[in-house]
């Protein structure tokens, strides 16, 4: 039988209904519903419970949030290939498709195959103290080294392939995909990066320095930060969502996660369309 997951946001009011009002429309189509085991339960759908790692078979899964939710199944998903169709119950993303009004006819359409995928990297960051590992982290947007709200300063060596790059002095360090090259990179003075290009983006946080610029490298580098600093107010902060504790010496290695992220699209999808529109909504 065929099957498509469903991820939902359960912090948005309507999405309960839409939950199962969609779980209906596929089953009358003879597609299955899976859910995650908590996501599941709380929209009233016990039966279609199924834990995420037995999701290989999925056709997709369509996620029902925002940019945020779909951040947060690309992790929970990292590994499955599974694609991903975002619904956008919120502001204008980058990284949703469609909204709901359009859900029903689009998903149709999908079914049938008429869809193309957008592939996009993530990163893998691993952290290493007295070099043990102590956490990894995958990543779509972006692996932040940055400063807790009261401390100072803090110092980051950067190597990239085992080549010292600089010691960036400032609030912090933003190792970024092209998919989060319009996300916190992009506050911190970094360019826009088309998704298609597989480079990594190295942008500081208000550096105390003339090297202030973003730097670009390819995605089969490694880059590597090493903390240097007095407190123990410095944090890895992940997509926004995960955050871990660093200390002095810790490193922070980056790599190009092993498996990408595939995006479902309507045909004829386009970038600097998504770019436009998010500016025009910011005018």
């Amino acid at each position: 039988m065929r099957a498509v997951g469903i991820w939902p946001n359960p912090e948005k009011e309507q999405v309960r209904g839409l939950v199962r009002d969609l779980s209906r429309w596929l089953a009358a189509r003879g597609v299955a519903v899976w859910c995650p085991p908590e996501l599941g339960e709380w929209a009233g759908l016990e039966s279609a419970v199924r834990p995420v790692a037995d999701w290989r078979a999925a056709e997709f899964v369509v996620v029902l949030g925002g940019d945020g939710t779909l951040l947060r199944a690309a992790k929970e998903l990292s590994g499955q290939g599974r694609p991903l169709l975002g619904v956008n119950l919120g502001h204008l993303g980058f990284l949703t498709e469609v909204e709901v009004p359009d859900v029903y006819a689009a998903l149709a359409e999908f079914l049938e195959g008429r869809y193309v995928l957008d592939e996009r990297m993530m990163l893998e960051a691993t952290v290493r103290r007295h070099g043990t590992e102590v956490a990894r982290f995958q990543a779509l947007n972006d692996v932040v080294v940055t400063k807790g709200p009261f401390a100072r300063l803090v110092d980051l060596e950067a190597y990239v392939d085992g080549s010292f790059v600089t010691t960036y002095r400032g609030d912090g360090l933003i190792l970024s995909t092209p998919t989060g090259s319009t996300a916190y990179s992009l506050s911190a003075g970094g360019p826009v990066v088309n998704p298609n290009l597989r480079v990594v983006l190295l942008t500081p946080i208000c550096p105390h320095s003339f090297f202030d610029r973003s730097v670009v490298i390819g995605d089969g580098s490694t880059v590597q930060v090493r903390v240097r600093t007095e407190h123990r107010d410095t944090l890895l902060t992940v997509d926004g969502q995960q955050g871990f504790q660093l200390e002095d010496a810790d490193e922070v290695a980056v790599v190009r996660a092993a498996v990408p992220v595939a995006l479902v699209r309507r045909p004829g999808w386009n970038f600097y369309h998504v770019l436009r529109g998010w500016q025009k909504g910011r005018s």
